[in-house]
């Protein structure tokens, strides 16, 4: 995610509309550090996205809720807990084998420690969390849907607050398969981490 202050930028702010409008198509990492929109974009495939505005107080109590039990558990142990903001590049690239994809995941674990440096994580989290909301659920559920698909990460979760749901994606054959949807109840365990649980209701609570 990139977020600079630039008032001279105007047309480049208009042409990049809601969530999904695209100014240009074959930005690289490279031009994404140099980016000065007046708010938070995504490259995803070389395409610019405007993320939405602030997350909502619900959102936020969620991924709270998230963080909480997932940095308690990995505390201490070998996969690290990151939560947004955090720029993970993926190996996306474009014709001439430059990196061209950035994005935020609400959640993310990684379990191995040569892809995280200062800048963020340089390659695939083993596990990720996207929490929807309005304005994101079309990126969210397609296009990050087959993105995390095509390079493979191991286990996606899409979680709706509003409706206080969970979706458990995993990875077989190359394909996410829908393993599971928890609805305000039940207990839940990543694939990936067995030894890991907790209960749904808890994520909600209001």
């Amino acid at each position: 995610m990139k977020y600079y202050s630039g008032e001279d930028n105007v047309e480049k702010i208009n042409k990049v509309e809601d969530s999904f409008a695209i100014y240009g198509d074959d930005y690289t990492y490279d031009d994404y550090l140099k980016f000065d929109f007046d708010y938070y974009v995504e490259l995803i495939r070389g395409k610019i996205f405007k993320m939405s505005p602030s997350p909502n107080t619900r959102h936020q109590r969620t991924l709270r809720e998230f963080t909480g039990k997932f940095y308690n558990h990995f505390k201490g142990k070998p996969c690290q807990v990151f939560f947004a903001p955090f720029d993970v590049i993926l190996p996306v690239t474009n014709r001439k084998g430059k990196p061209n994809t950035v994005v935020e995941p609400d959640l993310c674990v990684i379990c191995d420690p040569s892809i995280i440096q200062e800048r963020g994580c340089f390659g695939v989290p083993d596990f990720l969390i996207e929490i929807i909301s309005p304005h994101t659920t079309r990126k969210d559920i397609k296009i990050k849907f087959d993105l995390y698909q095509e390079v493979k990460v191991r286990e996606y979760w899409v979680v709706y607050p509003d409706e206080k749901s969970i979706e458990m994606y995993i990875l077989a054959n190359d394909k996410f398969e829908l393993k599971e949807v928890f609805i305000k109840s039940g207990n839940i365990s990543p694939h990936i981490f067995p030894e890991f649980s907790f209960e749904v209701a808890e994520i909600f609570e209001d």
